[in-house]
Formats: structure tokens, sequence, C-alpha cells
């Protein structure tokens, strides 16, 4: 399929007159970056392996933050009737406003750049966490519930050997989807905060009219973000003791 693909982009982008580079020119055009990933000039003008490093090492700071807190208030909700009536409204208005539409404030707020992408990343991958691990608490079979009161087990143990397990696909779900999200967020927001990252290197890219550096880099996105779905489900696969579908 990816080889129909690129000899339909050859064949479409080969005309003189065509927008974009085939893949041809591509490759010739990025070979430099393709070859030289680590290279280090000094300031912004790095190799895409420093600006995939800066952009992850973001995500992982603000996806993290998101799932501990995520996973802490979804149990809330679920496990609570009175907290999903208090706060489920609230997070249903909050979830509807844009990820970037934050990013001012964030700005205003920390009046820094590293920390406002942060805030960003965290901001937009929650909610799904929240959502996904209030509907796996609530749908726990009683049956479970009654066995953990027959085995009198602590609230650690049941939150272990009961809660997890059976919620876990719910969770994992919402992990998922919230690591999506986060690598989306983070490379539309260094678009606009500047400095070291994949989402600077690619408006600045277009800034400079490279278009083959832009396709190189959507690429590397996609790639890593497949990779990043993966290691999730995997963690899922093991966590949820074969209840997880990867």
């Amino acid at each position: 399929m990816l080889g129909l693909l690129g000899v339909v982009w050859q064949v479409l982008c080969s005309s003189p007159t065509a927008s974009l580079p085939p893949p041809t020119k591509v490759l010739a055009d990025t070979h430099e970056l393709i070859t030289q990933p680590f290279y280090d000039n000094g300031g912004n003008d790095k190799g895409l392996f420093w600006h995939l490093l800066a952009s992850l090492k973001r995500v992982a700071l603000g996806y993290t933050l998101a799932a501990t807190m995520g996973i802490a208030l979804g149990v809330l909700i679920g496990s609570s009737k009175w907290a999903m009536r208090a706060l489920d409204p609230l997070f249903q208005v909050l979830r509807t406003i844009p990820p970037l539409a934050w990013l001012p404030l964030s700005l205003a707020a920390f009046r820094d750049g590293q920390p406002s992408a942060i805030f960003v990343i965290f901001i937009t991958a929650i909610w799904p966490i929240i959502i996904n691990t209030a509907v796996g608490i609530r749908n726990i079979p009683q049956d479970y519930r009654n066995v953990a009161r027959v085995l009198r087990l602590n609230g650690a143990e049941f939150f272990t050997t009961i809660m997890l397990p059976a919620a876990a696909p719910y969770i994992f779900t919402g992990l998922r989807i919230g690591i999506g999200l986060s690598w989306l967020a983070i490379v539309a927001a260094e678009m606009l905060i500047g400095g070291v990252g994949i989402g600077f290197f690619i408006w600045d890219a277009w800034n400079s009219s490279l278009i083959s550096d832009i396709i190189l880099a959507l690429v590397y996105v996609g790639v890593i973000g497949f990779l990043l779905d993966r290691v999730v489900a995997f963690a899922g696969k093991l966590i949820g003791r074969g209840t997880v579908n990867v």
C-alpha cells in the first residue's frame, strides 16, 4: 500500500508545475538531514534527533502529569456519585476548549515557553484519561466488589487486584487517546513558542520554503506517534493481565 502511494505521489508531483516535490526530490533534498540527525551547530541549528528529543521530553512530562492526575480523578469520579455530579459538568466544559487556546494563558502565567508547552500537553491529554477511567470504574461488575468484601481487601489491595485489572481496558483506551493528543498538541504548540522541537523545525522549514524538510519531518512525526501508541498499548497488555486488546 505504501509502495502504491509512493508511485502515485511520484507520478502526480513529477510535473514542473507541481506544488509539492515528488519522493525522489524529497530524498535528494533531505539526504543530509536523514544521514546526519545528530549534528549540533548551536542555537536552533540542530539535527532532527535533537528536535524530536526535545519534543519527546515535553510530551513525557506533560503526559505523565496528565496520566497520574487523570487516573486519580477518574477513580474518584467513578467511585463517588457526589464527585461525579460536582466535577463532571466542569470537566465537560473545560474539555471542549481547544488545546492551543490555553497557550496564551499559560504563557502569561509561566512567562516561559517550556512550562507553557508542558501545560498544553497536560490539559490536552487529561480529559480522555479522566472520562475513560471513570467509565471503567463504574463498569466494574458488582460480583468483583462482593469478592473484595468477602476477602476483606483494603483500599490498596482492591485497587491493584480488582479495580485496575477490571478497568484496565477503559483506562488504557484513555491513555492511548491521551498520548496521541499529546503528540499532536506539542507539534502545534512548538510552532508558536519557538525554540528546539519538531514543531518549530516544521514552522522554520515553512518560513524558509523547504517543503521537502517539512515532508520528512511529518514522516518522523507519524512514525513516532505510532510507536508511542504501541508502547502504551503494550503497557496496557502487561498491566491489564490480558484484558486489554492491543
